[in-house]
């Protein structure tokens, strides 16, 4: 599905800052898997993320998506196929406008643009479907605009929206990390159903260890730029927090913190 291939990232390059994160980086996600990538700060967690969906652009190798090498594919183009939920519940959504407006927004994906109304609201009782999933009570705030909605309301929509059109690959990056414990439980909750229902190929980042090992059928963790932990299947399920964290404990060590 996702191989990023022989992959070189430099940040201020040429600067007394300069700093080699990527160097002959490999990374692979299978069609149907569901990824959740650990690490500490800087490790290259959200680099990759950023990679994948074209936020930046490497300086050496590939990224091939579906058989085809999407590297010099521009962030727009990429998102046809990629849906992503960002950690941030406001820039998943538009605050100005009504629920309803934001999924008739998200509906339009991928449509050629005409003189049309922009919101069907023959569309309105489908929209109602997909968030009564939720859970909230969104289906009944549909004119509600959503800068009013809580932080959690708000990245649920985001959610919803992300894998409401025909994606191949969803992208989360740290996407519980701005909600209250309870509302995180929720969103993740809310994730694995949606995954699961639309069989998405998922690649999770989060600081939650126990999310990482409670969804998703692989781990991965990374430390300055390397995969140094990669598992599956009865592996990932025997996994628990207290063996992450003894691994992020001897990295702090080596690391010299």
């Amino acid at each position: 599905m996702l191989e990023l291939s022989n992959i070189k990232k430099i940040f201020n390059a040429g600067t007394i800052d300069e700093t080699v994160l990527f160097d002959g980086f490999g990374f692979k996600i299978e069609k149907g898997e569901f990824v959740s990538v650990i690490g500490s700060n800087g490790s290259g967690k959200t680099t990759l993320l950023n990679l994948a969906c074209g936020t930046i652009k490497p300086d050496g190798g590939d990224i091939i998506f579906k058989g085809s090498n999407i590297t010099k594919l521009p962030e727009y183009k990429r998102a046809r196929s990629i849906g992503r939920v960002l950690q941030d519940p406001r820039l998943g959504t538009c605050g100005n406008l009504t629920i309803l407006e934001n999924m008739a927004l998200a509906d339009n994906k991928n449509k050629s643009f005409n003189l049309t109304a922009g919101v069907n609201k023959k569309r309105a009782d489908y929209y109602k479907t997909l968030l009564e999933t939720c859970g909230m009570g969104l289906e009944n705030r549909m004119n509600v605009p959503v800068g009013n909605l809580s932080g959690g309301q708000r990245q649920a929509i985001a959610l919803i929206i992300a894998s409401m059109t025909d994606i191949d690959l969803l992208v989360l990056d740290e996407h519980t990390a701005a909600l209250d414990p309870k509302s995180s439980e929720i969103i993740m909750q809310l994730t694995d159903k949606v995954v699961k229902e639309k069989n998405l190929t998922t690649l999770m980042v989060t600081h939650n260890l126990r999310f990482a090992i409670e969804y998703g059928n692989r781990l991965v963790m990374m430390h300055e730029g390397k995969c140094i932990m990669d598992i599956k299947g009865e592996e990932k399920q025997n996994a628990n927090v207290d063996d992450l964290l003894k691994v992020f404990n001897e990295i702090s060590i080596e690391s010299g913190n």
